[in-house]
């Protein structure tokens, strides 16, 4: 069996990571777009989104997206990490945090000085998770979501 590797999303990686992301919206028993829909916003990424693929040959068992950030502390640069998932198949073997330790290098290489973002407050499994890496709640921040109607309403004002 071949080695895993941790990388950047390549064009060719698109169709099994959007396999992927049908099977992580089931986990999160959320509504899930068609596949054509998945592959089209995969060839269509916003600049400074980077995603990092946990890759066995050509099967994309997880992967990490994340946001470029400016400004932060200092005015200097981050990260925003959006997502992080792990195939079922895959758990337990250590993904998450390759994914993570990827991401902080990566991070680091281009001169950013953070990673933020947000979890479920009732998932205590990925609570752990992110305590393990040695990341702390910030309880100085309050997470705020405008979207829908409130969203549709203060852009008409």
């Amino acid at each position: 069996m071949s080695e895993i590797a941790i990388r950047l999303l390549r064009p060719e990686d698109h169709a099994a990571l959007a396999a992927l992301m049908v099977e992580m919206q089931g986990h999160y028993h959320v509504p899930c777009p068609p596949v054509q829909d998945i592959l089209a916003g995969l060839a269509a990424l916003p600049a400074g989104v980077d995603i990092l693929v946990a890759v066995r040959g050509e099967a994309v068992l997880g992967f990490a997206s994340a946001c470029n950030l400016y400004p932060g502390p200092g005015l200097k640069t981050g990260f925003f990490l959006k997502e992080i998932y792990v195939a079922d198949a895959a758990r337990g073997a250590g993904l998450g945090r390759k994914l993570m330790a990827a991401l902080a290098e990566l991070a680091l290489e281009r001169g950013h000085r953070r990673i933020d973002w947000t979890a479920d407050a009732d998932d205590t499994a990925l609570l752990r998770f992110y305590d393990g890496l040695g990341a702390l709640p910030y309880p100085k921040k309050v997470f705020y979501r405008l979207t829908g109607d409130a969203l549709v309403g203060l852009a008409k004002t």
